[in-house]
């Protein structure tokens, strides 16, 4: 009978270790993190994706205004056609890398919009990041459910954009269930903003985020993740309180002709507060 008792406690026992070892995982697994390509906007779309695969994530986020280097003739992302983009989606496998979403900045009509939207199908992104007028909501909206891609509205800083305040986001995203944001952490800080109070207020709504830090004597410079004004504890804590299932993606605007390591390091240390 004892034994019988001992088996089953080890038996509750290890079942209890497996629940939390795969619940911390499913934790970790649900945020995926990954590479904005214009953290490495110096180099070809090749070395970009290189420098990505040495940064060891698996997904980037790719933007139209990309020189893409000599391999597409020096065109950009947004000017490539079928050969181009299928191109593309061959050195994305070889480095066993994903195109989770698209930063596109000049689409101005119907037609251009549906363009980005082939691309993305084409590639398998699971949104497109933007910055949007506002006689364009309903048209994209459209397409985004029409070709199951998503829009995620990016908050740039104030005086860059029309959309450097969650307000200005969430009234996009009224009536538009296909739009969401693109919560650039050190823009807000830019714009004088607390980034967790802003995620509080698009609670639901946030599809990825960029994520970058400010330094926290002048509010304005890149500095390297961890090192400056954000609080990326406080940031984590919240997005697991929302539930948040989407992409993460570091992007570095400083030291960007040799900035691998900083890079490596912004994973890092993202990956280890979430």
């Amino acid at each position: 009978m004892r034994r019988i008792s001992n088996y089953l406690l080890t038996v509750l026992v290890l079942a209890f270790t497996a629940i939390i070892i795969m619940a911390f995982t499913s934790k970790n697994e649900k945020w995926k993190t990954g590479i904005a390509l214009y953290s490495f906007n110096r180099h070809p779309f090749s070395k970009a994706l290189s420098l990505s695969k040495e940064s060891e994530v698996k997904f980037v986020e790719g933007f139209s205004f990309h020189n893409m280097g000599a391999d597409f003739d020096n065109k950009t992302m947004g000017a490539l056609d079928a050969g181009g983009i299928a191109l593309m989606k061959k050195m994305l496998t070889d480095n066993g890398l994903s195109m989770s979403s698209i930063y596109v900045s000049d689409a101005k009509n119907a037609a251009e919009w549906k363009k980005f939207f082939d691309m993305g199908r084409e590639l398998g992104v699971k949104y497109l990041v933007c910055e949007p007028a506002k006689s364009q909501w309903n048209t994209i909206d459209s397409l985004a459910g029409i070709y199951n891609i998503k829009i995620a509205i990016h908050e740039h800083k104030k005086g860059s954009s029309i959309y450097w305040h969650p307000d200005s986001v969430l009234a996009a995203i009224k009536g538009h269930k296909n739009i969401g944001a693109c919560a650039d952490l050190g823009h807000w800080v830019r714009s004088g903003l607390d980034p967790v109070k802003c995620l509080k207020m698009l609670d639901g709504h946030v599809i990825g985020l960029h994520l970058k830090d400010i330094d926290k004597a002048d509010h304005e410079t890149d500095v390297d993740l961890g090192t400056g004004s954000i609080d990326y504890p406080a940031v984590a804590k919240e997005l697991r309180r929302q539930k948040f299932s989407g992409f993460a993606h570091v992007e570095c605007e400083h030291n960007m002709e040799d900035n691998l390591q900083i890079v490596k390091a912004s994973v890092q240390h993202f990956n280890a507060v979430k």
